[in-house]
């Protein structure tokens, strides 16, 4: 018989879809190299998260083959997340009790993980760190983009993803042209400096800035397979459209007749579980780690993490994010 875990987590499963509950799991004992942390809050995201939660994903596809944490299938029941912000309870690492870190584990209170697998915060605020991993795609859109100063790029999708790859690639010398259907996330936007059109004015606004020959690149981050239709439609030729959203099990259906086709557009993915072969020899992992980090303290978090649910109000929390609660940018949930 095995040994019996010395200690118990509280940890947020997907039972079916729309349904979650919380069980009891165990904790490994510690081992060398390892940290036990203490969960402050973990990050719902609005994206993958979402899919996971409305079965609209495979349910015989790996959760996660780049985090160790996330083994298994999308198959019910399973445990999901990947933001989890806690203090350092016990060490048997370099990295110190008490230190405020990061991780990529699913929503438990308490978990076990490898040095290597958490990222010291330092002075920064729980809260806004659970959105650390969205920072994190972001900036991958943002490399693969490639903004030239003063280029400009349509930015389809302003939810929490969208609006700071709007700012970060605003900060990178781009000029950007915003794209979102609900009025409230506009008004988010224009409170971080990124202002954005209802989708049937962007024609205009693209004429009115001399641009109505069509734009180099369109980023998709809507999670809406009609958005990427009207994201070919406004590039220049040879033009690129850079999907960001992962539309899981939704059929997608676009036109690649022959506008497609003689203007020589392309569609690429954009994604932040591997660092592109092309930017291998600029880019890795830790360094966009060490980038993302030294983010959380520049970007306009305190305007995105705008929901907080205690950890025991799991199902109402992904219940508000798939209603679309108004004024929702970000939700997490708080462990006391």
């Amino acid at each position: 018989m095995g040994k019996l875990a010395s200690m118990e987590a509280r940890s947020c499963w997907f039972v079916r879809p729309r349904a979650v509950e919380l069980r009891h799991d165990g904790v490994p004992d510690l081992r060398p190299g390892q940290v036990r942390v203490r969960t402050s809050f973990s990050g719902i995201s609005g994206g993958t998260e979402m899919l996971a939660y409305r079965g609209e994903l495979d349910p015989d596809l790996a959760v996660d083959e780049s985090i160790g944490a996330l083994g298994g299938t999308f198959t019910y029941p399973f445990r999901y997340g990947y933001s989890c912000v806690g203090v350092v309870e016990e060490s048997r690492a370099d990295v110190p009790a008490g230190a405020l870190v990061f991780s990529f584990q699913p929503h438990q209170d308490v978990f076990v993980a490898g040095a290597d697998a958490v990222v010291e915060l330092g002075d920064v605020d729980a809260r806004q760190a659970t959105l650390f991993p969205l920072v994190e795609t972001a900036l991958q859109i943002s490399i693969d983009a490639a903004p030239h100063t003063g280029e400009p790029i349509v930015v389809f999708g302003l939810g929490a993803v969208g609006l700071l790859t709007a700012v970060l690639l605003r900060r990178a010398g781009a000029r950007v042209f915003a794209v979102e259907v609900t009025p409230w996330r506009r008004q988010v936007a224009a409170s971080v400096g990124i202002e954005a059109v209802d989708p049937a004015l962007l024609a205009a606004a693209l004429e009115a800035a001399g641009h109505s020959g069509g734009v180099p690149v369109a980023v998709e981050v809507t999670g809406n397979p009609a958005a990427l239709e009207q994201a070919l439609g406004v590039l220049a030729h040879e033009g690129e459209a850079l999907v960001a959203s992962w539309f899981g099990t939704k059929p997608v259906t676009l036109p690649l007749g022959a506008d497609f086709h003689r203007r020589r557009l392309t569609i690429r993915s954009t994604q932040v579980s591997t660092i592109p072969a092309r930017l291998s020899h600029r880019w890795d992992a830790d360094r966009r780690r060490r980038v993302t980090l030294d983010l959380l303290g520049e970007l306009p978090l305190a305007e995105l993490a705008t929901h907080t649910f205690a950890f025991e109000r799991a199902s109402d929390a992904y219940a508000a994010i798939d209603s679309g609660e108004v004024g929702l940018m970000h939700a997490a949930l708080g462990y006391t």
